[in-house]
């Protein structure tokens, strides 16, 4: 009976111990549960904040690319296959190379010169002859005529295990307003430049043409007092008149080219008879003549009525007359005008003088510029006529052949 109750109670306390430690071994299981969904949940939540971090990285670096309105791509070395990441530039003409399309295809649209240059820069990038490499370039759009700007940059990304290039990225963006801008700058500062130079010229050939009648009248009249024979004082008055009249056309010049440029003169349209001006203005040349030229009229048609600023017209054809009798020693001056056409009307002014050579047919039109230099006067008158003709809807040309002659028009509306 002993036996039987030491054997049961030998049992029941195994039968505890085994039950205790099967809930010693659950609860170690539980903390190790426990703590293992804790570090997991650490892990996600740390997980969790990086993918964050990437999307808030790749938002901002999406925007940067919209703000700067550039594409980004990369080339395999080996393929030379380029491919396009993100392209955030205007869609309007912009060429994107086809998927798995390669650095040939953007090539093809490129200029001989560029494209050299393009193939180099990607052979040194592949080839790790240079590190990063930055290009500007321009790309032909399908229309012939039409075509962008381009800059890119690219660096080499990636290198196998040997330290050649793998893989290569790259931005590419559109500088067409760049390039305007530079262009505008260029332009802007070759105006400044040409500006001087006239300023300079300016100077130098007034200082020359205005000293010289000035110098003819103090001298003439410093010594007039002192002459006494009638017929010399009357050449030296002669003179002084002559030379007075030159520096009043200097003058004359001056002011007129800068009030039409400053646009403070406005054109006064009045209706005239074109005849009768250009007679006007024939018969006071015709004593300017030298003495082997002859004055010649041609007009279409014995009166002609225009419509027209009269001032402007009658200083363009002074000008032109002026000049061909200044440069023609022997044969004839003419003016005359055609029937007009398609509401406009030519009229022309033709000499047989010293003529003008090809190359400076149209820089006798630049301010200044004097085909012959020992010819006295200021170099403006040209340009006046033209600067004119211009605000008059038209245009003054020439056509000339050294030793033989020139022939001025000028082609305006006459309404």
């Amino acid at each position: 009976m002993t036996d039987l109750v030491l054997y049961s109670t030998q049992q029941s306390f195994l039968a505890d111990v085994i039950i205790w430690s099967g809930l010693a071994i659950i609860f170690l299981i539980l903390l190790a549960l426990i703590r293992y969904q804790y570090l997991t949940s650490k892990s996600l939540t740390y997980e969790l904040s990086q993918l964050d971090k990437v999307k808030k990285n790749n938002v901002e670096y999406e925007f940067v690319l919209k703000t700067m309105r550039l594409s980004t791509w990369h080339i395999d070395t080996r393929t030379r296959e380029i491919t396009f990441d993100n392209d955030f530039r205007d869609k309007g003409d912009t060429y994107v190379p086809p998927t798995g399309g390669t650095t040939a295809d953007l090539g093809a649209t490129m200029s001989e010169q560029d494209r050299q240059r393009l193939v180099k820069i990607i052979d040194d990038l592949c080839e790790g002859r240079v590190e990063e490499a930055h290009m500007e370039y321009q790309i032909q759009l399908p229309n012939p005529k039409k075509y962008y700007w381009s800059e890119s940059y690219a660096i080499v990304a990636e290198r196998d295990a040997e330290g050649r290039p793998k893989r290569i990225v790259g931005t590419s963006a559109r500088i067409d307003e760049r390039k305007a801008m530079e262009k505008a700058l260029v332009e802007a500062r070759n105006r400044a430049e040409e500006s001087d130079r006239l300023k300079s010229a300016f100077i130098a050939n007034m200082s020359h043409e205005i000293r010289t009648p000035l110098n003819a009248i103090v001298g003439f009249t410093s010594i007039l007092p002192d002459v006494k024979e009638e017929e010399e004082r009357k050449m030296l008055l002669d003179l002084v008149h002559e030379n007075t009249q030159k520096l009043l056309r200097i003058v004359d010049d001056i002011v007129n080219i800068s009030k039409v440029e400053a646009g403070k003169e406005e054109i006064v349209l009045s209706a005239f008879d074109l005849t009768i001006t250009l007679n006007e203005l024939a018969d006071q040349y015709k004593p300017n003549l030298k003495p082997n030229v002859e004055l010649v009229k041609e007009f279409a048609v014995s009166s002609q009525n225009i419509m027209t600023d009269h001032n402007r017209l009658t200083e363009i054809i002074k000008h032109l007359l002026s000049n061909a009798t200044k440069f023609t020693n022997n044969g004839s001056v003419t003016i005359g005008f055609e029937e007009p056409a398609n509401g406009r009307i030519r009229i022309f002014v033709k000499d047989t003088g010293i003529g003008i050579a090809p190359e400076n047919q149209e820089r006798v039109f630049e301010r200044f510029f004097k085909v012959d230099e020992f010819v006295p006067g200021a170099g403006l008158g040209l340009s006046i006529c033209r600067t004119m003709a211009y605000s008059l809807g038209g245009n003054v040309t020439v056509d000339s052949k050294r030793g033989e002659g020139s022939t001025f028009v000028l082609e305006i509306p006459i309404q």
